[in-house]
């Protein structure tokens, strides 16, 4: 009877449990707000680089989807109009408060910064909207201007630094 009884105790201990750590693990919602091109190269930008930009973005949603630790808050026109319209890397703040009118946990963008067509590098960065703390930022060197130099720049920083595989 005791030993009956100790196990059922037991498992309503392991199922609180695991639901305490599944609340935990539940996907943070990100308003992501893409990547923008710092050139201080003295070459000027080119469309390609403009490309480039655009798959990093697709390349970033579609990690972070498919990690199932985040959930991409879709951003709607008359803020992405906003958005388009400031530098989120130099807009002192203005990242959470778009991030907050969609209600998303964090907010998320990224910079590719251009010194020369053979030195780049790419940032990422994570703020928590709630506490206003910097929760990620990574940055990773890539050599060469090239669409796969981007791409598996981006895959390594994603892969070894946010999403730990």
């Amino acid at each position: 009877m005791k030993a009956a009884v100790l196990a059922i105790i037991i498992a309503l201990r392991v199922g609180c449990t695991s639901e305490v750590m599944a609340e935990d693990q539940a996907a943070s919602r990100v308003a992501f707000f893409g990547f923008q091109l710092i050139n201080t190269s003295l070459e000027p930008t080119t469309p390609k680089e403009t490309i480039r930009i655009r798959s990093l973005n697709e390349t970033f949603q579609q990690m972070l989807n498919s990690s199932g630790r985040f959930q991409l808050a879709p951003i709607p026109p008359v803020l992405e109009n906003a958005i388009a319209a400031v530098s989120i890397a130099n807009c002192n703040g203005c990242e959470r408060e778009l991030a907050l009118k969609v209600a998303a946990d964090l907010a998320a963008w990224g910079t590719v910064q251009k010194v020369s067509n053979l030195i780049l590098n790419i940032n990422v960065y994570m703020e928590d909207t709630h506490t206003k703390q910097m929760v990620f930022v990574k940055s990773v060197d890539i050599r060469g201007n090239t669409d796969e130099s981007w791409q598996r720049g981006l895959d390594y920083l994603l892969r070894h630094y946010l999403l730990n595989q």
